[in-house]
């Protein structure tokens, strides 16, 4: 398993941007797609996005599309999602987690094998 760590998150305003970063110390994290996952109060966790080993497929819910973006740089091991035009839920606590192959098969969690242990993201009016 890797070690995952989570930054960027915080709190904003309706309409604002965060950036959240994922960083693992180990070379591992570069050969293995990673996704993202947040989880609302009372509500379960979701798959949101995920990005390839290479980076050259990216998947987005539909609730994210052309709002979050998700890159990744692997001299730096670490993969961000940018989130854009924030709203009131989209607040939740923000997850990445290494899938167990290069590609994002399914947003599955069972598929995922490492975890962050996540950021929290306050969206207010």
């Amino acid at each position: 398993q890797l070690t995952l760590v989570e930054s960027g998150g915080g709190s904003v305003q309706f309409g604002g941007s965060l950036r959240l970063s994922c960083v693992s110390p180990e070379d591992g994290l570069n050969i293995f797609a990673v996704g993202w996952f947040r989880q609302a109060p009372g509500r379960e966790r979701e798959g949101i996005s995920c990005i390839s080993s290479a980076g050259e497929m990216s998947y987005y819910s539909d609730e994210m599309k052309g709002r979050f973006t998700i890159s990744r740089d692997k001299a730096k091991k670490a993969v961000y999602l940018q989130m854009n035009s924030l709203r009131l839920e989209d607040t939740a606590v923000y997850y990445c987690a290494q899938h167990s192959s290069a590609y994002c098969i399914l947003m599955d969690e069972k598929y995922y094998a490492s975890w962050g242990q996540g950021t929290q993201v306050t969206v207010s009016s």
